[in-house]
């Protein structure tokens, strides 16, 4: 019996046809990986909770549990192994199978239509990345989090400064030259552990503390901001940095903290061109009217505005023309599987192509993989951020990251 503990990769086989398993157990054996076939849903199951398998194949169409019933109730096994799709379905329906998936919080490497080549099956379980075993079972399950977090917990965060700025680089999909950064809201409690912007903002939001949460975090990084963003305009070739903030929907009904930053920017020196504030489509139409009178302000002022997010929601075209935006953001949805989806691919496209026609800036967020910046760069995407470029640090480790991008 293998050590179901063992760090070494482990494939697990679900398909009702002896053939394919068998040829899919062949290829993963020849690569080095053990392998196991089943055309049985109910000993599937007990395999994935004794052999513990690090990589699970799954056919869509199969006679006793489809493989989208398999998926759900691996997600409620919370099985964090990696899993690939396997039919002859169609690639449409492929792709849906697995967005549905990782919506279900289960780790998908990827779709293979049948039939594959032995190569295809071979890069997906190269690329999908070292062995996983069970969920961490160390941190605080979200029940808990929302018993204790609260009001009282958020405030003392805010004003203890608990809540501070990370920083995501964005650079030029042409040229590869830094162009800015995006401001995250991270908080790590000593008692809860990490607890994610998910969690906190539209907490934030309905006690009416996010106004406050802003301001702190404009405190911490206009000042971190303006000495970096002095000193890179004097490399060769460099251009202005440009900082991007997301914005809540109540803060754009808060002018005077608009009018603050205003004045503070002035002080500091900082040209409002190179600010730029984020914000969901939704959050434009919590109040139209009001929206569009301070945005319309904002740009006059010359601070630049995005709409995130883009083409997730009904009204992204609606907002897009009614509202003053400077920059539109790709759904990280459609750029994370770019290289996997020809539908996703169309949609960027769709997306880069419009916002030029429209005189914007076009930023691809949830950038993976040097093959996607690639494709971005090819249909001429202005700026690129994700973890192939950098993942968000904190503000000291953001200045060194600068530092040795300049020299490479």
């Amino acid at each position: 019996m293998d050590d179901p503990k063992s760090s070494h990769q482990r494939l697990l086989i679900l398909d009702d046809d002896p053939m394919t398993g068998q040829t899919i157990m062949s290829i993963a054996e020849f690569a080095g990986i053990d392998a196991r076939f089943t055309p049985s849903p109910t000993e599937f199951f007990q395999l994935v909770d004794q052999w513990n398998p690090t990589h699970i194949a799954i056919d869509l169409i199969m006679p006793e549990m489809d493989g989208v019933q398999v998926m759900t109730q691996l997600a409620q096994h919370q099985c964090t192994a990696q899993i690939i799709i396997t039919s002859g379905v169609g690639t449409r329906v492929l792709e849906a199978a697995g967005r549905s998936a990782a919506e279900h919080g289960l780790n998908i490497a990827g779709v293979l239509a049948k039939p594959f080549t032995p190569a295809s099956l071979r890069r997906l379980l190269a690329d999908a990345g070292p062995p996983v075993g069970r969920r961490n079972k160390a941190a605080p399950p979200v029940a808990a989090q929302e018993a204790e977090l609260s009001a009282a917990t958020l405030h003392a965060a805010i004003t203890s400064g608990a809540i501070s700025a990370y920083y995501q680089p964005k650079i030029d999909c042409i040229t590869g030259t830094l162009a800015g950064f995006e401001v995250l809201a991270r908080w790590t409690d000593p008692v809860l552990g990490p607890i994610p912007p998910t969690r906190f903002i539209p907490l934030a939001e309905s006690v009416g503390l996010i106004d406050e949460l802003t301001l702190q975090i404009l405190h911490e990084v206009l000042p971190w901001f303006v000495p970096l963003a002095h000193s890179y305009v004097t490399q060769p070739l460099a251009l202005p940095l440009h900082l991007a903030i997301n914005i809540s929907a109540r803060t754009l009904s808060n002018t005077a903290l608009f009018e603050r930053l205003r004045a503070e920017c002035q002080a500091m020196q900082i040209d409002p061109e190179q600010l730029t504030f984020e914000l969901t489509e939704t959050s434009a139409m919590e109040d139209p009217t009001a929206s569009l009178d301070l945005l319309t302000r904002l740009r006059m002022h010359g601070f630049h505005l995005s709409i995130d997010d883009f083409g997730t929601g009904f009204s992204s075209m609606l907002q897009l023309v009614r509202l003053p935006f400077s920059e539109i953001k790709v759904d990280r949805s459609f750029v994370m599987t770019a290289m996997t989806s020809q539908e996703s691919r169309t949609v960027i496209k769709f997306i880069v192509d419009l916002g030029h026609s429209l005189g914007l800036r076009c930023t691809a967020e949830g950038v993976e993989d040097l093959a996607t910046l690639a494709y971005l760069q090819q249909i001429n995407c202005d700026l690129a951020q994700g973890f192939a470029i950098a993942r968000p640090m904190p503000g000291a480790e953001a200045l060194h990251w600068v530092q040795d991008y300049l020299v490479k």
